[in-house]
């Protein structure tokens, strides 16, 4: 009970904590501290009515009195003639803890906790780590199996990432104007990393990790509520839903990558989906008149095109290649330019989709990259150039990461030869 309930709370009573000692650090282990005294009293005295409002309080009653003794001691060593300054911590008069704290105030904490944690100081991966650490209650041990690296590893990155945060005196705010778009980027970032990660792993053969997937979905939902004027953050919630919407087609029975040309229709998840145009209909609802939609919102419209579609033959191709043609405009890379050259082939035919990808394979921005060879040999067995399209396959197998994936690549390969 006491570690569902706090595995639950532990992100609002990190970020309540935080605002007292600006330390997201010592708030995680004041929040250990509550779990801790919560294992001892509550089986002999009962759970409380609220038990996420106690654990709260006592984190809350335990970071209040640090700040008060670290007051004192720098008081005393004031009045020695030393230097306290080392021993200074941010103290803005912390008020005394509620016993039933306001919630509006604690998500305006966890607001701010969310920017913390995705300040573009620290490097992609300790982002992520950090905010499967505090966000989602993940373990260390957890976090390492989510994204397939050894556990000190996580570790470490966890602890740097704190002590940056503490180093460079990060204040514990969500920031406004410029450095808040460039934040807000960061914070929607690590989210769509996470989700991509637990959706088509980079590496194993464990292609897809649910649990992944449902703590970026869960995270994106947050934000929306948290940031309910944000379009982008609607926009990245969509987008999630929708392509999570797919996830039990994307494998078949024996585990083998299923294409979406191949895949059941009938096993999406159709709440998903909903939820997905709903949250569309808010990032078009709050973007502003001024300018398009993000590419978040850009790649839910693509989304939910497939996802209105009754069958593969019946999409609207020649809308996707629109908005991939926004996406590039507005999101220029060479994986938003691969993917408009699968709409355009789709829309127009192979040849001006393959006109595309020369000039992808020209610039060599992809060469390592498995999608590349596997989308040319596509168009080529589409063009009647099975020789090639043979090559491309073997080519796009030896560079796939994924086991399943490499015998799906080579199996296309194989059927050139027939």
């Amino acid at each position: 009970m006491c570690e569902t309930v706090f595995r639950r709370e532990s992100p609002r009573i990190i970020a309540g904590v935080t605002r007292i000692v600006r330390d997201v650090g010592i708030a995680e282990e004041l929040a250990q501290d509550a779990l801790v005294a919560a294992l001892a009293r509550w089986p002999a005295q009962g759970v409380p009515e609220n038990p996420g409002a106690w654990l709260m309080a006592t984190a809350r009653h335990r970071a209040v009195d640090l700040v008060r003794r670290r007051e004192r001691y720098a008081q005393k060593l004031a009045e020695a003639g030393r230097d306290p300054e080392a021993l200074q911590t941010h103290t803005d008069d912390p008020a005394d803890p509620d016993p039933d704290p306001d919630p509006d105030a604690v998500d305006d904490d966890l607001l701010r906790l969310v920017f913390t944690a995705c300040h573009p100081l620290l490097s992609a991966a300790a982002r992520v780590a950090l905010t499967l650490r505090l966000l989602g209650g993940l373990t260390t041990a957890e976090i390492a199996r989510a994204v397939l690296a050894a556990e000190p590893t996580v570790a470490q990155r966890i602890v740097r990432a704190k002590r940056i945060l503490a180093a460079k005196d990060i204040p514990f705010e969500v920031p406004r104007g410029p450095e808040r778009a460039a934040r807000l980027a960061s914070v929607l970032e690590v989210v769509h990393l996470i989700f991509n990660e637990g959706c088509a792993a980079t590496a194993g053969d464990d292609r897809l990790r649910p649990s992944l997937c449902e703590e970026a979905l869960r995270l994106a939902r947050v934000l929306t509520g948290l940031m309910p004027e944000e379009s982008e953050a609607h926009g990245l919630a969509a987008l999630l839903e929708l392509q999570a919407s797919r996830a039990a087609a994307r494998i078949g029975p024996s585990g083998e990558a299923v294409l979406l040309k191949e895949q059941s229709r009938a096993r999406w998840n159709r709440t998903l989906i909903g939820r997905g145009y709903a949250a569309l209909a808010r990032a078009r609802g709050t973007a502003d008149s001024s300018r398009a939609l993000g590419p978040y919102a850009l790649q839910a419209a693509i989304a939910a095109c497939h996802a209105r579609a009754d069958t593969y033959e019946k999409t609207d191709w020649q809308q996707i290649a629109v908005l991939y043609g926004l996406l590039a405009a507005r999101s220029p890379s060479p994986v938003v330019e691969l993917n408009r050259a699968v709409a355009v082939s789709m829309a127009q035919g192979p040849e001006p989709g393959l006109s595309l990808v020369d000039v992808l394979t020209a610039e060599g921005a992809l060469r390592d990259h498995h999608l590349l060879p596997s989308v040319c040999g596509d168009l080529l067995e589409r063009l009647g150039r099975a020789g090639e399209a043979c090559a491309e396959f073997e080519r796009a197998a030896a560079l796939a990461g994924d086991e399943r994936e490499r015998e799906l690549l080579l199996a296309r390969a194989a059927s050139c030869r027939l």
